[in-house]
Parts: C-alpha cells; structure tokens; sequence
C-alpha cells in the first residue's frame, strides 16, 4: 500500500510551483494549505504552512526535481 510522504512545506504558491513541476513529470501530488483550510473555517494559520506530499514509490523519481528547485529557491 502507497503512503503519500511530505517533500516540502513553505508558501502556497512555491507548493504549487513544486507541484506543476511534478505533475510535467507525470507524478501526482496532493497539497494541504493550512492557511487557506484555517481561513475557511475562521481562524488563522502561521505563515508558510502549506504542504506538499508525493506517493513513497515516486520519490526516487523525483529526486532531482526537488533537489533542483530547491536550490532555486534558496538563492
């Protein structure tokens, strides 16, 4: 049984960046935006808190995706 595995954690639209990139790749990913959750529901969130998770068999496809955006993203 596949469980999903967090990659990544930071601001929506850098999660969604990540996740464009992995899905031109073919590898889906789900996004929990805690943010976004805790403003429906009426209360806040800490910045950065939204999450992006890929199935455990596809990280190893994913490797380099992720390593080389986040180096992007740190500059």
């Amino acid at each position: 049984m596949n469980k999903y595995i967090k990659i990544y954690t930071g601001t929506s639209i850098l999660a969604n960046r990540l996740a464009f990139l992995l899905d031109e790749i073919h590898i889906p990913s789900m996004i929990k935006d805690h943010r976004e959750s805790g403003r429906l529901a009426g209360f806040g969130t800490i910045e950065d808190s939204t999450e992006l998770f890929i199935l455990d068999n596809d990280v190893k496809k994913a490797d380099e995706i992720i390593k080389n955006f986040k180096k992007e993203t740190l500059k």
